[in-house]
């Protein structure tokens, strides 16, 4: 998400898009994009081999599959892990998987230049916006209607809706892997042995952020690379406060969306909490994972919002028995338009193949063993966050107190749940990190903030040349 993904998502999700952003605007990627088709295999997509149930993309045994991952807060060799599974099946397959953290940078001009790898990973705060490759990516359908290494179809497996993330126009161009949750993350024995409460509404978090300073602590802590982390809670708790239209407007691009008097209440509940000092100081200047680690090894400030890749990407920096949980979004008043357990929950990890890939048949195999349930069992083992493929997380959440609270969270939820793209979609999060990191260090106030944010809105939504993606319900 974006992360490093961190941001995404994860970031999210988040996430999280900035090279989206010059893309779209200059043309450069967009330009380049074709109708569709494929020119690696036949016109189909094929790998040149014969498809069957076993082989269903027809991936040819003496090919060679590149992967690019996104190396953020999941890593990328659980990747690796499930090409071991192509391999059993195709030993003579050549199978290259890199790590990248600068996706649109390293990968762009390979689009441009016609000769993508296989499979990508497009996540990251430097990935790739999809309004500009949306023609330039091989549809996936296929890889759901496959059957799995245990010979179950894959679409049965998966959890309901994991297709609409990576849907735009119409047309499942991206498969995302991880189902994240985004949430306030604490340290549940922290909070025991001082006799705190999470907070429920953000008068209750000033109030914490009081008790927290007499303590000598923060109440906040943030990064620079993931001072939007802080806009994804302020827009999670607008969207609980105000319901769906606050979000359909931000999705919209409409005049003026970031002036909603949900917002703006959020808003001014977090200028509050720079006033008074409640964020450690200096987050502008400090490389994320070093301010995560603030909060998850020395306990110098007690929340922390991010998505659920959190935990794995401080299991070496956080305190031993530190018992990470999450816990839903503040809301600000005692009737929002949604209880305070609904939640923001998506799949994310956008994998994608495009549709100049040499071998479209390798990229969909290594997803098609991806989604086995060996596989998936291994990442959330391993990555301590559920995936698309359902009932694979025991009750004990391999030893995971943020992985059960997910779930749990999850439950509470039920239909609760929401989730916005517009972020990730139009490439905003370079731009907006400078607006927030600007805000969080107290040099500007809920008016410039708001002004900042709505600018770049208002940038992409006047700009004729960036193809606009209608939010909907």
């Amino acid at each position: 998400m974006s992360n490093e993904k961190a941001f995404n998502r994860r970031r999210f999700m988040q996430g999280s898009l900035a090279a989206a952003a010059v893309v779209s605007m200059g043309g450069t990627l967009a330009s380049c994009a074709s109708s569709g088709g494929s020119s690696g295999g036949d016109e189909n997509g094929s790998g040149g081999a014969e498809k069957s149930a076993e082989n269903p993309f027809g991936l040819a045994e003496d090919s060679s599959i590149e992967a690019v991952i996104f190396n953020g807060g999941y890593g990328y060799d659980y990747v690796t892990y499930a090409t071991k599974q192509v391999k059993k099946k195709f030993p003579d397959v050549k199978i290259d998987v890199s790590p990248a953290t600068q996706i649109a940078q390293q990968l762009q001009p390979r689009f441009v230049g016609g000769n993508p790898p296989d499979l990508i990973d497009n996540s990251g705060a430097n990935s790739m916006g999809f309004n500009t490759i949306l023609n330039q990516l091989d549809p996936l359908d296929d890889v759901f209607e496959a059957n799995n290494y245990e010979g179950t179809k894959i679409a049965d497996t998966l959890y309901p809706h994991v297709k609409d993330p990576g849907t735009f126009g119409g047309k499942f161009v991206a498969m995302n892997y991880v189902m994240t949750v985004y949430a306030v993350w604490y340290s549940k024995s922290l909070f025991d042995d001082n006799g705190w409460t999470v907070p429920k509404t953000w008068d209750e978090a000033i109030d914490l952020g009081a008790e927290a300073k007499a303590k000598k602590k923060y109440l906040f802590v943030w990064g620079k690379e993931a001072a939007t982390y802080y806009q994804t809670l302020a827009v999670d708790s607008a969207i609980k406060e105000g319901g769906s239209q606050v979000r359909l407007d931000l999705g919209n691009l409409t005049p003026n969306c970031w002036s909603a008097p949900a917002i703006q209440s959020v808003f001014k509940a977090m200028e509050t909490c720079v006033k008074k000092g409640y964020f450690v100081p200096g987050g502008a200047g400090t490389q994320f994972t070093a301010a995560q680690a603030k909060w998850s090894n020395d306990e110098q400030a007690l929340l922390y919002p991010s998505g659920g890749w959190i935990e794995n990407e401080m299991k070496n920096a956080t305190k031993k028995g530190f018992d990470m949980t999450g816990a839903p979004a503040m809301v600000v008043s005692d009737s929002p338009k949604m209880p305070y357990e609904s939640l923001r929950s998506a799949a994310g990890e956008p994998y994608i193949v495009p549709n100049k890939a040499k071998n479209q048949a390798g990229g969909k195999e290594i997803l098609r063993a991806m989604l086995s349930k060996d596989a998936a069992t291994n990442f959330s083992k391993t990555r301590l966050a559920p995936t698309i493929v359902k009932g694979l997380v025991p009750p004990d959440g391999f030893g995971s107190t943020a992985l059960v609270s997910q779930t749990q969270m999850l439950d509470a939820a039920g239909d609760n749940v929401f989730n916005y793209q517009f972020v990730d979609l139009y490439g905003m999060n370079k731009d907006q990190l400078t607006v927030w990191n600007t805000f969080l260090s107290g040099k500007s106030d809920v008016a410039g903030l708001t002004k900042g944010l709505q600018e770049i809105t208002d940038k992409i939504a006047n700009d004729s040349s960036i193809e606009k993606i209608p939010a909907t319900e």
